[in-house]
């Protein structure tokens, strides 16, 4: 199997349009690493459906494709209507009912019970990530009465949003946490917190997990002004974040969401912690065979900003061409990371090495980014048993692939998030690095020249020494050792 041409992780949603095996292998040869499920939408069956045909396909072609389960969390939706799409038109009155109720062109359902006490006559109301806005004229008992400022196509279930009014409900309710318990039995490797506004969110479904003597994976959606506000704490709570810009330019002014993108990012670089951008990115795919030029752009710029992932949404899960998306990601990610330049490692971790406080594995990251910057090897090699080491190399966005060894398949999926890493599934340690490294190195097309190889504190050799081993494989696999500089300041031995 050969490594593909890019190292931007691709997250797909499936959804109708790509759940059938032939369009599921379509989309992993074309560079799907995470197939995300929407549990707001669909049917536990059909999840549990979902699930066992992408582990189905992906062991058939021997790919790993992580699952992440996108728990709804408290997101206001619009209830079911009858017939669809509506089309609401500038000026007409629109009722938003919290009865039980089959939606009609002049009243619709909200399966958010608090929305007539949470809105006031001139409130603005957001439907389908802003597209749509509606004026607040009255509210009488469980009625809101609105006059549409912003018309558009609207379908069941589609996001209202409440600018500036804080949503009286918890962001992982016991709804979510029995889709956690199903999820788990199921055997999905994440999940992702939307709606998150404190650390205690993220937490909270570790905590429940934790209970069932399980651990998991846990992605923070950031789409709330709350979780910008309490950032640095969800970034330590979670195990990745995802920035969902569609709620997120609502809550916040949309043309501050540039900017704020790049400074989550940032932290989240420089964290270790592999970060998801999401939401209408080539969002005219759903209709058409190309993007536009805007929409390029945008994933461009995501990955120049350092995002581990680009993710689609409607586009895979429902859109006229999910495949073709698919390949237009890769296809940007290619172009957009050969123009990548060291200048923008060097801006985001000026500070971070100036720290006096270095940790082991901060250390060994360094090193292997020098040795990198100095040598141009083909690879660098990672024994892994956490995927920590690994992550924490692949915060600089190097020019060459990262192979994180592990005995772990949990970690092997996981790395599924993180730019540049292919995770290696190893029972056991090879017992001479130099013929694994030769023997991978030709399976996956590389050139034979130099690879980085990382040593240190092991489950075998919890005494082991912190080195970089430079193999030469045009001198038939012999090998250089470099020892890693360990100062008084370097603490906290992690786990490799």
């Amino acid at each position: 199997m050969r490594l593909p041409a890019h190292k931007t992780k691709i997250v797909c949603t499936i959804g109708p349009a790509s759940r059938s095996d032939a369009v599921l292998e379509r989309l992993i040869l074309q560079g799907m690493n995470v197939a995300r499920l929407n549990f707001a939408h669909g049917t536990v069956q059909g999840h549990k459906e979902d699930i066992e045909r992408i582990r189905a396909v992906a062991s058939r072609l021997q790919r790993h494709c992580m699952i992440m389960a996108d728990l709804p969390g408290p997101k206001i939706r619009i209830g079911k209507l009858l017939d669809e799409p509506l089309l609401m038109e500038k000026g007409n009155e629109i009722i938003l009912t919290v009865k039980d109720f089959v939606g009609t062109p002049n009243k619709i359902p909200v399966e958010y019970k608090r929305l007539p006490e949470s809105v006031n006559p001139g409130s603005l109301i957001f439907l389908n990530d802003g597209f749509i806005q509606l004026q607040v004229e009255k509210v009488s008992g469980e009625e809101v009465f609105c006059r549409t400022v912003i018309g558009g196509s609207l379908l069941s279930h589609k996001g209202l949003n409440l600018p500036g009014v804080k949503i009286l409900a918890d962001a992982v309710s016991d709804t979510d946490l029995e889709f956690v318990a199903f999820a788990l039995q199921e055997g999905v490797d994440a999940f992702g917190v939307s709606f998150a506004g404190e650390a205690d969110d993220i937490l909270k479904v570790k905590r429940f997990v934790q209970k069932r003597g399980q651990s998991v994976y846990v992605v923070a959606k950031i789409e709330r002004t709350e979780a910008i506000d309490n950032f640095d704490a969800i970034l330590s709570a979670a195990d990745a974040i995802m920035i969902a810009r569609g709620d997120l330019g609502v809550q916040i002014p949309l043309q501050d969401v540039p900017a704020v993108q790049k400074k989550l990012i940032r932290k989240a670089n420089i964290s270790g912690r592999p970060v998801i951008t999401a939401t209408q990115m080539l969002m005219s795919m759903t209709e058409n065979i190309r993007p536009t030029r805007a929409e390029v752009s945008d994933v461009a710029n995501s990955i120049l900003d350092g995002t581990d992932c680009v993710m689609l949404s409607e586009e895979s899960a429902m859109g006229n061409f999910p495949v073709e998306a698919v390949s237009m990601l890769a296809r940007i990610a290619t172009a957009t990371e050969a123009y990548r330049t060291h200048a923008y490692v060097r801006d985001v971790f000026t500070d971070y090495d100036r720290a006096d406080d270095i940790h082991l594995v901060d250390l060994i990251s360094r090193n292997v980014r020098h040795t990198v910057e100095s040598l141009v090897p083909t690879a660098i090699i990672v024994p892994t048993v956490s995927g920590y080491t690994a992550r924490m190399i692949s915060r600089f966005r190097l020019p060459v692939w990262i192979a994180a060894v592990s005995p772990e398949e949990a970690t092997c999926r996981a790395l599924q998030f993180s730019y540049g890493v292919t995770p290696i599934h190893a029972p056991s340690s090879p017992d001479n690095w130099s013929v694994f490294a030769g023997r991978w190195v030709q399976r996956v097309g590389l050139a034979e020249g130099l690879v980085v190889l990382t040593e240190g504190p092991s489950r075998n050799h919890p005494e082991a020494h912190p080195r970089l081993e430079i193999i030469d494989l045009r001198t038939n696999g012999s090998g250089k050792h470099v020892p890693s500089p360990i100062g008084d300041s370097i603490h906290d031995k992690e786990d490799f």
